[in-house]
């Protein structure tokens, strides 16, 4: 028996030791996500630098702007925003899209998800209307090809008709100072 015994230790021990072992690695990974500097909120897209998806959605009814047609991108840099009104974040982010509508450099367009028509037509009646294309995506199926997480997203799409940028949540004055201003100006100045 005793035989038995001196060679179940070594299993034993590894039993034991196993779960700990486990733990340190997991921990050991976590930690150096942590350290890693990385903005762990920031959601990467798979669309960047790749041909903005083909999209021909129709215009808001009772707005006179065209729809969202990615055929219009070519030549120029745009910046296709995904709201509704019925996000609260989108309210929080519209007088940083009015600011943004001040500049004629790029078009500032719109992508209107899963949302009544009369709605969105009230929403830019009551904050003012930034866009200069707004296209209708009562489905979200035009927003499930842009890879669009949730609302509000910015996309900017370069000269090349390619997504140069993508923006996930509301944009603050803070964040289109040190990101979306960088990457429209890197856009500006890329080949068309």
């Amino acid at each position: 028996m005793s035989n038995e015994t001196e060679a179940q230790a070594p299993r034993r021990r590894l039993f034991v030791l196993l779960p700990l072992l486990v733990f340190l690695g997991l921990a050991g990974l976590f930690l150096s996500q942590l350290l890693s500097g990385r903005d762990t909120s920031e959601i990467p897209s798979a669309l960047i630098g790749l041909p903005a998806p083909q999209t021909s959605l129709p215009p808001l009814e009772g707005v006179n702007l065209p729809g969202l047609d990615s055929k219009s991108f070519a030549g120029r840099v745009t910046l296709v925003n995904v709201f509704a009104s019925w996000c609260a974040p989108c309210r929080e982010e519209h007088p940083v899209l009015l600011g943004l509508s001040q500049d004629k450099s790029f078009t500032l367009a719109a992508l209107n998800y899963k949302d009544q028509p009369e709605n969105a037509r009230r929403f830019l009646g009551d904050l003012g209307n930034p866009y200069q294309a707004i296209g209708v995506d009562p489905a979200g199926r035009a927003a499930i090809d842009w890879g669009v997480y949730g609302v509000p997203e910015t996309f900017v799409v370069g000269k090349d008709g390619k997504i140069a940028y993508k923006h996930v949540g509301p944009l603050t004055p803070d964040s289109v100072k040190a990101l979306l201003l960088p990457q429209i100006e890197k856009a500006l100045a890329a080949p068309g």
